[in-house]
Order: structure tokens, then sequence, then C-alpha cells
């Protein structure tokens, strides 16, 4: 048991940083969490602390910082909503790297994406990429994890798209579907996190599952374990967009951004390295099938209400 320093992790009551807390958990370390809500219902109960984003008191961030050994930045927005828009995603996770500078934090490890650019026309993808070079240019000493489409239990986007292969008569795909995606299962992306935060160089690596597949493919797969009827058929992206759109009014969510869709067919969510994580996704969908896309999964609901 590690009764040390303590590990914080941001948004261990979510996704990605839930997988993290319980994997250092599990190797006996004390965990703090940052959150946007600290009055949610802890899963960890006393086993986990919690402390607000405080973005709006810079002392308080810093004082929520002190102590720890490693700093797990989860921290980010999938799309712009209300207040919550890239600009300030950037500005904020700014303000948590100077207060880990400030509290003397010696290491962070920083969840990116795959093929983040300082130069993409795409927020998401620019972002990530302004984030790495200010991280590369703190004194931290960093890790730098970018890991494409994330999968696992209580995921969004595998989910949902389970979820409508379930109920729709047709699902559209944009263009030919011939645009490649790798995935990462959550768990795997814990213990590469957990590992390299024992490290002391600093490294920026791409964490992605031993499985490539064309979009067509996946959806197929999907489709196939879940026993859909639905037809499949291949329509151009602008079309495609506006039965989103449609489908977003209906299930009072953000099904799929514009951005996104260019994200997936401009091939951006594939690595050119060497697999980090171990679980295959057709193995994964085999055995979680015949639960995968039972109720939606609402982005809005999850994190705005």
């Amino acid at each position: 048991m590690d009764t040390g320093e303590v590990h914080v992790v941001t948004g261990a009551f979510g996704y990605t940083g839930r997988a993290i807390t319980e994997r250092l958990l599990s190797m006996g370390k004390r965990v703090r969490t940052l959150v946007r809500n600290p009055n949610r219902p802890n899963p960890f109960g006393d086993r986990v602390s919690v402390a607000p984003y405080r973005f709006d008191n810079r002392a308080a961030l810093v004082r929520s910082l002190q102590g720890a050994a490693v700093f797990y930045n989860t921290y980010w927005v999938r799309f712009t909503h209300g207040r919550a828009t890239f600009d300030q995603a950037i500005a904020n996770t700014r303000m948590l790297i100077q207060a880990c500078v400030a509290a003397g934090v010696p290491r962070i490890v920083h969840l990116s994406v795959t093929n983040a650019s300082e130069d993409s026309a795409l927020p998401y993808f620019r972002g990530k990429g302004i984030l790495e070079r200010a991280i590369k240019e703190s004194s931290l000493s960093y890790a730098i994890l970018r890991p494409p489409l994330i999968f696992g239990p209580g995921d969004v986007l595998v989910n949902n798209i389970a979820w409508f292969l379930r109920r729709a008569p047709v699902f559209a795909i944009m263009g030919d579907g011939g645009y490649r995606l790798q995935c990462v299962h959550v768990d795997d992306v814990a213990e590469v996190a957990a590992h390299v935060a024992e490290r002391s160089e600093s490294v920026a690596l791409d964490v992605v599952g031993p499985e490539t597949f064309t979009f067509d493919a996946f959806v197929r797969l999907i489709a196939d374990r879940v026993r859909s009827r639905a037809r499949i058929i291949h329509l151009p992206a602008e079309i495609v967009l506006g039965l989103v759109a449609i489908a977003g009014i209906v299930v009072r969510d953000v099904v799929l951004t514009r951005h996104e869709v260019a994200a997936l067919k401009s091939n951006l969510l594939v690595s050119r390295g060497a697999p980090a994580g171990r679980t295959r996704f057709t193995d994964w969908l085999d055995e979680h099938a015949p639960d995968l896309g039972r109720t939606y999964a609402s982005e809005l609901a999850r994190h705005y209400r």
C-alpha cells in the first residue's frame, strides 16, 4: 500500500478520469480529483478526496494541487456549448499547467489526441496541439498521451452508434466510408497513464489499440454484433450532417459535429505508431454487444445538465 504523495486526477466522476482513478486506487495510490461539480455523488466514497475546478481563483487552484506527485489531466471539451468553448478550455488548461508549476507538482500526464497540431483547421485538434506545446515549454516533466477514439463501458460515441443501429431503419454513412480509424480501450489508456507516471523522462506517445478499421467496416461490425436490421447506406456528408442535426433535436443532444466528421474523413484518428493498447475492439464487442446501445448516452446530460 502506497501511503505517500497524492495523485491528482481531473474528472474522476467522468469517463477516462474515472478509469485512471480506478487504476491508481488498485495500485494503492492516494487520489484527489478536480471536478466541475463537487456536489455530484462520489462513486469512490472516502477513497478519493474532491476539490472543484477554481479557474476563477488561482490561489485556490494551486492549493488543490499542493502535495501532488503526479497530475493527470483529462480536462477538455468535445464541442462548443454555451460558455464552454475551445478557447476557454485552452485558457483553463493553461491555468492548470501554471498551477502545477506553482504548486511544485513534478510531473504531468496529459491526454491529447492522435494527430494533434497547432496548424489544424479543426479546433479540437488545434487546441490539443497548442496545449502540447504549452506543456513542453513548461518546467514540468511530462508524459503526453495521444489516444484516438476511446471505447469501453460508459462511452458515448460507440454506444450511440449501436443505439441508432438498434432503432433506426436506415443508418447513413458519409461518403464511401473508406476513411480509417483506430480505437483504444479506456482501461488500456488508464494502464499506460499509470505506467508513464512512474517514469521521469518527458515523452509523447500515441496510445492506440491493435486494430484499424474503415468507418464502413466499423459500423457494419457493430451492426452485426447487435443484430441490427438497419439498412446501411452511403450519402454525401452534407446530407448526413443534416440527418444528424435532426436526430440531435429528437434526442436533445449533440450527436456528431461537423468538425468530428471532418476529422474522421481526414484519417486523424489513425496513428503510425505501434499499438500501446492490448484490448481488441472486436473481442470487447463480442462480450458487450448484448448490452451496447440499449440506452442512449447523452453528452449534454453528462456534462452540462
